[in-house]
């Protein structure tokens, strides 16, 4: 990416409707009380907690420590491998500041794509590549988030801690339906333009009924379904299998934060098996999916406990390791993001200040 090239545009950026997000963050608000006062202490004891958070010792926090680090230098790769020529440090940049805004303000989605095209654009990344690099990681992600559930499933079957594991299979049959159905989906919009047209047509279809209830009248989804396949069918078929590491690599690198922290609530004796804390974590990341909190604060962190009760661990222990977990996840990690957009908008206002002219 040549310095001297003018910084484009890098497309249509999202504007925040006011109404709308405080609504999202006074319900966001109301779920997170009610999970964390109401549901929380009915499986697991705040107090326990405590207690075996404050024995852990120098060791597992220095495990800990070293996992969250590691977890946020892989998150800095998932752009690296979307964007063909991305700096490391850009990514790293990136990623960490689109994470800030989307977990820390309230209806930050919408917010937090605009400001990921931006910051694309003072990178000088084309408008197009930057579409599609935006596209395929948002992709690959939920592709991930809704796999998860279905090898959770399986490791909690292996590990047979659980006798009546049979309750929980619906969150993997619906995790895996609703996978194949959108790789399906994605793969035919990929195929051909004919059949991203016609699919783009059924989605009109399905929308209107929707659109008929709010009053409104529903957009046509096909040049969008065009534009996005237009944009996105070369960089998926150069590089769908290193967007696909990256994107594993990322919730593997959660997953061992949460595993650290397990094994160190517990301390040394009796800890839990690998796959029955791999398969708690896992199967309660379809959390993730209910769009009521950021990052599925507090639904993820329910859920996990109970699978972990269920399975034989303490309700101390469980709610300890899951508290400890989303500490480590979210406090450093907001506050890396929070960082890396102070530092990007410093240099951003420089580059398009000295671009304007040319553009």
């Amino acid at each position: 990416m040549s310095e001297s090239t003018p910084v484009e545009a890098a497309g249509p950026r999202p504007a925040l409707d006011k109404k709308k997000t405080a609504i999202m963050a006074a319900v966001g608000l109301l779920a997170l009380v009610l999970i964390f006062v109401k549901v929380i202490p009915q499986i697991g004891s705040y107090q326990d907690a405590f207690t075996a958070i404050k024995a852990m010792n120098a060791f597992d926090i220095i495990l800990i420590v070293a996992a969250v680090v590691l977890y946020n230098t892989v998150y800095g790769f998932p752009f690296m491998a979307a964007v063909p020529g991305l700096s490391y440090p850009r990514s790293f940049q990136l990623n960490q500041g689109a994470f800030a805004i989307s977990n820390g303000v309230p209806a930050g989605g919408a917010f937090g794509l605009g400001v990921q095209y931006a910051m694309l654009a003072s990178y000088e990344v084309p408008p197009t590549v930057a579409t599609a690099a935006i596209g395929a990681t948002g992709v690959w992600s939920v592709f991930v988030t809704l796999g998860l559930p279905v090898f959770g499933l399986i490791a909690i079957t292996a590990s047979g801690a659980m006798s009546d594991v049979g309750k929980y299979t619906y969150i993997g049959i619906l995790g895996f339906a609703v996978l194949l159905v959108l790789i399906v989906v994605f793969a035919l919009i990929m195929r051909s333009e004919p059949l991203a047209a016609r699919i783009g047509g059924w989605a009109n279809a399905l929308a209107k009924p929707a659109f008929k209830v709010v009053k409104k009248d529903a957009p046509d989804l096909v040049p969008a379904v065009l534009k996005f396949r237009t944009d996105t069918v070369s960089l998926v078929t150069r590089r769908w299998h290193v967007i696909t590491v990256s994107q594993v690599a990322v919730s593997l690198c959660q997953f061992l934060i949460f595993f650290a922290a397990l094994r160190g609530v517990e301390g040394g004796e009796s800890p839990t098996p690998f796959l029955v804390a791999f398969g708690a974590w896992a199967v309660a990341q379809i959390g993730i999916m209910i769009p009521i909190t950021p990052g599925g604060l507090g639904t993820v962190d329910a859920f996990m406990i109970s699978l972990l009760t269920a399975m034989g661990v303490s309700g101390g222990d469980a709610t300890a390791a899951t508290l400890v977990w989303r500490a480590s996840s979210f406090v450093p990690q907001i506050a890396i993001g929070v960082i890396s957009l102070v530092s990007w908008s410093r240099t951003a206002a420089r580059t398009f200040a000295a671009t304007k002219p040319a553009a």
